[in-house]
């Protein structure tokens, strides 16, 4: 007999997001796969809406509460005419789910379980466990963040900062200091009625001295245990912090060999990157240049969607880039960062020309330069240029090579992945 336990309490207004958490980390790694999977294969414009997650069947099972047969049983189980001991049977073939196994022998089952998942769980979905790569606390420049930090002791304050130690402290000094004098009184008194002892012409002077010593007495005993000026409370101080000033630069190539599927692939790299930017880093600018022939600083909206183009001459965007930083962004209060997309073509006489540039200018003010090669041949000029720097500048600098579509995220994740500590 199997017992079912359903719980029918009626939930509050969003009283439901505690469970929602709880399913969303059971079932990350399926969620995590289907993330994966969508935005490899969605258009540029549907990177970061929510999506519709498919979980198999097999893998919603829930734990049921069964009573056990109890007490002794005793059974007679028939013999085979197939089988003897040590022999192997083979595994029964599965019948599948979602509508790709074969139905049961009664004409039922059960398709896998489907639900929505939001834009924002999608997008922390799509950017877990990344990170900017070597990203410090800059020094206290425009910081707009603070935090409070202990500075001592105050004698107001609210009940909630009540420093009790210091408090219990302060009294215990206060009646030392009070009572001392006290103190002394009164162990003159004691030694001088030791002294006069029993004798009946001393009486009138030892009842003098024991009014004496009981008024001491009484005044040692009406210092209060805790005063009000006893109570210290913690002073809280405001203190500016650090925060994390970071600037991406995006250099895409859009000269005439860059076909419109190359740009698309490049396009859809460094969407990716904005919105992780966007999702992650509150405070990091993003500077966008294009380059052919020569190299322009652009908005969002051109970055993306103009279609000038020309020769390609790969120095004249990084030149621009290291002129901006100059204006700009000096290193010593800015994590620099750079992305550059291209399919590696470039005149014969500038590869050596922006792999100089790269190495003795731009490398050492940067905190990380990624690299991004778009192309189905073999590495380009440009490649083979920058490999040159990969043996000595390789903790900040990194070279992939795209193909397709399906290679922009894992490409993606690979090049800002976090690092362990």
């Amino acid at each position: 007999m199997a017992a079912q336990i359903i719980d029918r309490r009626p939930n509050g207004r969003h009283k439901s997001a505690v469970n929602r958490q709880r399913f969303l980390r059971r079932y990350r790694k399926h969620i995590k796969d289907a993330v994966s999977d969508a935005v490899n294969k969605r258009s540029i414009t549907d990177t970061d809406r929510g999506d519709s997650i498919s979980i198999p069947k097999k893998d919603i099972s829930e734990p049921v509460f069964r009573h056990g047969a109890g007490g002794r049983q005793y059974r007679v189980l028939p013999g085979n005419k197939e089988f003897i001991q040590g022999d192997k049977i083979n595994r029964p073939p599965s019948g599948g789910g979602g509508g790709g196994g074969d139905a049961s022998n009664t004409g039922e089952g059960m398709d896998d379980f489907v639900f929505e998942i939001s834009r924002q769980e999608f997008l922390d979905f799509m950017f877990e466990d990344l990170e900017l790569p070597n990203l410090i606390k800059t020094q206290l420049k425009n910081t707009e963040n603070f935090k409070y930090i202990k500075g001592g002791y105050t004698n107001e304050g609210i009940p909630a900062r009540l420093n009790i130690v210091q408090s219990v402290r302060s009294a215990h000094s206060r009646r030392i200091a009070l009572r001392g004098a006290t103190k002394r009184r009164i162990r003159s008194v004691t030694e001088q009625l030791d002294a006069l002892g029993d004798k009946p012409e001393n009486e009138d002077e030892a009842r003098d001295l024991r009014v004496k010593l009981e008024r001491l007495e009484r005044r040692l005993n009406h210092i209060p245990f805790l005063d009000d000026f006893d109570l210290k409370y913690n002073n809280l101080i405001q203190q500016p912090a650090p925060t994390n000033n970071a600037v991406m630069f995006c250099l895409m190539d859009v000269s005439g060999s860059m076909t419109q599927d190359i740009k698309d692939l490049a396009k859809r790299f460094f969407i990716l990157l904005h919105l992780f930017l966007r999702q992650n880093y509150k405070r990091t600018d993003v500077v966008f240049i294009r380059h052919h022939t020569v190299a322009a600083e652009v908005d969002e909206e051109e970055f993306f969607y103009s279609r000038e183009t020309g020769g390609t001459v790969v120095s004249s965007a990084l030149k621009l880039m290291l002129e901006v930083v100059r204006d700009r962004y000096p290193s010593e209060d800015w994590n620099i960062y750079a992305a550059q997309a291209s399919d590696g073509e470039n005149w014969e006489d500038d590869s050596s020309i922006a792999r100089d540039v790269l190495a003795n200018s731009i490398l050492p003010l940067v905190q990380y330069y990624a690299y991004i090669e778009i192309t189905k041949n073999e590495p380009q000029r440009l490649w083979r240029s920058y490999e040159e720097l990969l043996e000595k500048h390789g903790d900040y600098f990194s070279m992939k090579k795209v193909t397709d579509a399906g290679d922009i995220y894992p490409v993606f994740r690979e090049l800002f992945e976090k690092k362990p500590a």
